[in-house]
């Protein structure tokens, strides 16, 4: 007999089904600038939207019913005139703001893409390389976090770091280790332009796509250039300053990759690790951000580890206690929390 209890939670159940598919309707209003079209005017017609973002006019009607429905667009009571309220403006239209989310949905379409591969994951205990997936991950995921990255990233993190400001001003060699689509780079190497910096990945797709935005950008490749590499084969060292971005568990062997790193740093560099600000304790990731982060995890992080075949593959919320262990072990003697935000964890590694 069914219970009121479950009853409630298949309504729930329902409730992220909804979210779920809604989320593509967010992937197509960012793509197809309804969400910029709408943040430009007071209101807007089905119609209107549809001739400023080019797109037909039934469609425009049913994407703007789908946004009333959860509550990200507004209509007045004769359910003609749509508007994009002030506070969501940044969130789905504001390109350069400090809250834009929307990036994030066209991650979907990889990993969707993927069920099957992970299927078989889950059963033979093989995984689901990074390079397996739609080049719409680097992408997406590229300007998901460029929006943390650009919020924190010159004006708190690195000041953070003891030293590191006052080298990079001077002029210091950088290595950021699986920077994917280049983003992290091109903040660094725009706010220290005496500094030289090269980005490492081992998705030639996440590469290539850096070297377009790079070329976009006009920075001078004898400055700034990116290759394609794995994190335990990098070359160039010793670099002054060697960055992670959100990747150390996402790969096989992360304690190869972390003597590596200390054979590439100078005797007096940093390794500034960025992670998820998660927790090991399963109990301490039910907010919103650790529920995504969770997800994530089972679904992209540790399958992108796992395919490596490495010794372990730790997922993105294996804690401050294993990094730090994994970087004493690799020869580095000073281990510290250097800043945080509620998305992000920031640590400093010295020799």
């Amino acid at each position: 007999m069914t219970t009121s209890s479950s009853q409630d939670f298949q309504q729930r159940i329902i409730g992220d089904a909804a979210t779920a598919v809604r989320a593509l309707t967010v992937a197509l209003g960012e793509r197809l600038g309804l969400y910029a079209a709408l943040a430009d005017s007071p209101s807007l017609t089905a119609p209107e939207l549809a001739e400023r973002a080019g797109i037909q006019e039934m469609y425009a009607r049913e994407w703007l019913h789908a946004q009333v429905s959860g509550g990200y667009v507004e209509t007045d009571p004769s359910g003609t005139h749509f508007r994009l309220p002030e506070e969501h403006v940044p969130v789905l239209a504001g390109s350069d703001s400090d809250v834009f989310t929307a990036p994030f949905f066209s991650a979907l379409k990889a990993l969707y893409g993927t069920e099957d591969s992970l299927v078989d994951a889950y059963r033979n205990g093989g995984g689901v390389g990074w390079d397996e997936h739609d080049g719409a991950l680097d992408d997406s995921l590229g300007r998901f976090f460029l929006t943390g990255y650009r919020a924190h990233l010159v004006d708190q993190w690195i000041p953070s770091l003891e030293e590191v400001p006052a080298r990079l001003a001077a002029g210091g060699r950088v290595a950021d280790v699986g920077c994917g689509p280049g983003h992290s780079t091109f903040l660094m190497a725009e706010a220290f332009p005496r500094s030289r910096f090269v980005g490492f990945d081992y998705s030639s797709e996440a590469i290539a796509q850096a070297r377009r935005i790079a070329a976009g950008r006009q920075l001078p490749q004898d400055r700034v250039h990116f290759t394609t590499s794995a994190g335990n084969a990098f070359t160039g060292g010793p670099y002054d300053l060697i960055t992670s971005f959100n990747c150390v568990h996402d790969i096989g062997d992360p304690d190869a990759v972390a003597r590596h790193v200390r054979s590439q740093l100078a005797d007096d560099g940093t390794w500034m690790i960025v992670e998820p600000n998660a927790d090991p304790d399963v109990h301490k990731n039910t907010h919103p951000a650790g529920r995504l982060f969770m997800a994530l995890s089972a679904v992209m992080c540790l399958p992108a580890a796992a395919a490596q075949k490495g010794p372990r593959a730790l997922g993105n919320h294996s804690g401050e206690e294993t990094l730090r262990g994994i970087a004493l072990d690799a020869g580095f003697t000073r281990w510290r929390r250097a800043d945080a935000t509620p998305v992000s964890a920031v640590y400093e590694a010295r020799p």
